[in-house]
């Protein structure tokens, strides 16, 4: 945790300071269309801030009334980020209608395409290290936050280019034009982010985890192992929690059976690349399961082996057991 509040400082601090420089820019020119970008870098310092607590808030260990942990905390973190870009978004668009009905006087562009690009350029850098430090680190804020900086980047491409158009054709009524269209853009972003983190928040399936996970699964297969079923994976800020059904033979003794369970968890967190915690619950084999069971000299076989189960999503997300 010490790192991720390390990376979301650096973002407070370094959006701070990119604010300061924009507002400074839209005083100077007096564009709306810098102004669009300006009012997105008190987003990016609100929305850094909370993250920061957020973070803070998920490093805290379990206890009795969040047995689970508070990492969940940085869903509602991307929820806030999201809903403050969405905010910003609708002022901008509001503000551009207003000027295009009333026009107001924009001066010394050139200078504000310096500034602007100049931002830019931190936010894209910043904002591709985040992300790539978020998915090592397994944390949606640190990602989310990135993201939005790289949307940044992007706002502030088209800010230069427009600008640059504005200065050198003289068409003032592109300043407002073109802030809409960027209001609109941020507002996309802004949806996205909050369709992300109530997908958390409500336990939705992340396929590309689960699909991971089962992969390991399939790999390392053993023959003991005759299937897996019901498998349901939680996100937790930066851990997983899975719940599964295992089906072993009912011949097993409790201390062969958790010695079983013991293995599929240390495989699980070992090659996943996710801290996971399992909680598994385990299955008696029956003559049903013979058929496709490659337990090697089974005492209670009724009938031979004769189909092979792939473990796909589909066979071991079901509350079925493989036969049924």
């Amino acid at each position: 945790m010490k790192e991720q509040k390390r990376i979301i400082l650096i973002s407070l601090i370094t959006g701070a300071v990119l604010m300061i420089m924009k507002f400074g820019a839209y005083f100077l020119t007096n564009s709306n269309f810098v102004l669009t970008d300006a009012a997105e870098s008190i987003v990016n310092v609100v929305a850094s801030s909370f993250a920061f607590y957020s973070i803070y808030l998920a490093s805290i260990p379990r206890d009795e009334n969040h047995p689970y942990g508070h990492g969940k905390v940085e869903y509602f973190s991307v929820f806030i980020e999201g809903a403050l870009i969405g905010i910003a978004g609708i002022i901008i668009i509001l503000k551009s209608f207003y000027s295009l009905l009333y026009p107001e006087i924009i001066h010394d562009l050139l200078y504000g395409v310096v500034i602007i690009g100049v931002t830019g350029a931190i936010n894209g850098f910043l904002g591709y290290y985040m992300i790539r430090k978020g998915r090592d680190l397994n944390s949606i804020t640190i990602e989310a936050d990135g993201r939005h900086l790289l949307t940044d980047t992007i706002t502030s491409i088209g800010l230069v280019a427009g600008l640059l158009l504005i200065n050198f054709t003289g068409i003032l009524w592109l300043d407002s034009t073109l802030s809409i269209f960027v209001g609109l853009y941020i507002i996309f972003t802004a949806y996205k982010l909050i369709r992300r983190s109530v997908a958390g928040l409500m336990d939705e399936t992340d396929f590309k985890i689960v699909t991971e996970i089962i992969r390991v699964l399939s790999e390392q297969r053993r023959d003991e192992w005759i299937d897996v079923h019901n498998l349901r994976a939680q996100k937790y800020g930066n851990e997983l929690h899975i719940d599964c059904h295992l089906t072993l033979p009912n011949y097993f003794d409790l201390n062969r059976v958790h010695e079983e369970v013991s293995l599929v968890d240390k495989m699980i967190n070992k090659e996943a690349g996710i801290t996971t915690e399992l909680f598994i619950h385990t299955d008696p084999c029956i003559p049903d399961c013979c058929h496709y069971c490659s337990m090697p000299n089974c005492p209670i076989r009724s009938e031979a082996k004769t189909e092979e189960i792939a473990w796909t999503m589909d066979i071991v997300m079901r509350n079925k057991k493989h036969y049924e």
